[in-house]
């Protein structure tokens, strides 16, 4: 169990959409944007953690309609996102001060944000197909196992996002300085496309 935490905290912890997508929501909502961001990436993270326990994800992967489906429609999500991300960077570059008005985000729009992130995501699916099989009994019943080494992701991936959304939101003062946001807002933009354009490549 602790070579799981160990390991599954370390890919939780690396850079991907879900970062990006709480990012932004943090320094344009505040905290709580942030944390519904995150909620909602914890649901969309339990469809694909419930799907690899029942073995449905590696009927998911063996199909190659059913995931090339799904990895253009996460791809199109992505890029419409870093899009829309850009845009507003652009906005509030042309205010000249760069003090456009805060955007409202409502809890579910950050919720449907983070959920969709993830649930249209195959590289979690691919991720649980080939990661979650490494811990489980060789024989006999594998679901007990499954779901609690599932349950564990979950409560780690709450963790480390919860920490990670309460630092931005203590750093925010500076985060949401006009250079400084518009900054990090192209930057988030950009970076998800580049995760919508490396998941139309994989394979």
């Amino acid at each position: 169990m602790l070579t799981f935490a160990a390991a599954a905290l370390l890919l939780i912890m690396i850079p991907g959409p879900d970062q990006a997508l709480i990012t932004r929501n943090a320094l344009v909502g505040g905290r709580s944007a942030g944390l519904f961001t995150m909620v909602g990436g914890m649901l969309g993270l339990s469809v694909h953690v419930s799907a690899a326990s029942l073995g449905v994800s590696a009927l998911l992967v063996a199909s190659a309609t059913a995931f090339t489906a799904l990895k253009v429609i996460g791809t199109l999500y992505l890029v419409w996102m870093g899009i829309s991300t850009l845009r507003s960077a652009r906005t509030r570059a042309r205010q000249g001060d760069g003090t456009a008005p805060a955007q409202s985000l409502s809890w579910g729009q950050c919720l449907r944000q983070g959920f969709l992130s993830n649930a249209l995501n195959p590289k979690v699916a691919l991720f649980f197909v080939t990661f979650l099989p490494q811990f489980l009994p060789e024989t006999g019943r594998t679901l007990g196992s499954a779901l609690k080494f599932s349950v564990v992701f979950v409560l780690l991936y709450l963790m480390w996002f919860s920490l990670y959304t309460v630092t931005v939101d203590r750093f925010g003062a500076f985060l949401r300085r006009p250079v400084v946001r518009q900054r990090i807002e192209r930057s988030t933009g950009a970076l998800l496309i580049a995760f919508g354009i490396r998941l139309a490549l994989q394979h």
